[in-house]
């Protein structure tokens, strides 16, 4: 099979470029979003949620077209200059009224889904003010949730689809490349994890990471089909220790390189992060390595 690029863990042939110049050819006055679109339906290219890989795919095209195999047609916007982020503005006033005590003592704890509800700009815009990263929109298959006591938000949980090339955990699944390609979709990444400033609840934050990845393959279960065996997260080691991902279990993997995934002068040029994984089944070795 003569491959022509790999790009996300799909191969694209000579023969299928072949064809995607037929089909630019075949809507001249098409978008790359439309002709995208076009590609997906006729690759069969979706979600296990039915959703196309739209955005996957337009990246897909680019490439190919940076590698001078096919000719997009220009973009319909650019933008006038620098792209500026745009602040989340909460839509409720939050009560920051002080929550102390221990877990008995503060009562019921609600872990409430708001991917696509009401909810999800609140989520937005507690994490874009109380997180030291900010608010960043997950990539891929991913889940929003709320922690609710009494009513009141006291945490955030952010979860997206992981990093298809991270060395510590590879080493640790010990997966080949090909078995990683296949599973990477069962895997997930803890994006974002916020206890509400005004928080102070002994043992709230291994508390909730306990709840949340036991319920976390039943829920992507439920929005996408597919359970998870294995989840990731990063850990700034010049902010935090981790200490609550550690009494939650999870395990440490190894440290990241500090390049980050688009680096081209093989030098340090961020914080290292520490990455921490939590097997989700006894199995999950035999399940990431299969290959069937």
């Amino acid at each position: 099979m003569d491959v022509v690029l790999r790009y996300r863990g799909r191969e694209v042939t000579a023969r299928e470029v072949v064809a995607i110049r037929e089909l630019i050819a075949a809507y001249p006055g098409a978008s790359r979003r439309a002709l995208s679109q076009q590609l997906c339906q006729s690759w069969g290219w979706v979600q296990p949620s039915g959703v196309l890989c739209d955005g996957v795919c337009r990246g897909l095209l680019l490439a190919l077209a940076r590698g001078g195999h096919i000719t997009l047609p220009a973009p319909r916007w650019s933008a006038k200059g620098p792209r500026r982020r745009q602040p989340f503005v909460a839509p409720l006033q939050i009560e920051a009224r002080p929550l102390v005590g221990s877990l008995a003592e503060v009562g019921p704890l609600e872990i409430l889904p708001v991917r696509r509800t009401a909810e999800e700009p609140l989520l937005h815009a507690l994490i874009e003010r109380h997180h030291y990263l900010g608010y960043t929109q997950p990539v891929g298959e991913h889940l929003k949730y709320l922690v609710l006591c009494a009513g009141r938000p006291v945490a955030c949980f952010t979860w997206s689809s992981a990093a298809r090339h991270l060395g510590p955990r590879d080493r640790y699944i010990g997966w080949s490349a090909e078995a990683r390609r296949r599973n990477i979709g069962y895997l997930a990444y803890n994006s974002r994890f916020l206890i509400l400033p005004w928080v102070q609840v002994r043992h709230l934050a291994s508390h909730l990471l306990g709840r949340m990845t036991r319920m976390l393959s039943a829920e992507w279960q439920r929005v996408y089909g597919h359970a998870i065996y294995f989840a990731e997260t990063f850990v700034d080691t010049e902010r935090y220790a981790g200490t609550c991902y550690r009494a939650a279990n999870w395990v440490r993997l190894g440290c990241t390189t500090g390049r980050g995934k688009d680096d081209q002068t093989m030098r340090p040029n961020r914080s290292l992060k520490e990455v921490l994984g939590l097997p989700l089944v006894g199995d999950f070795r035999q399940r990431l390595w299969r290959l069937a």
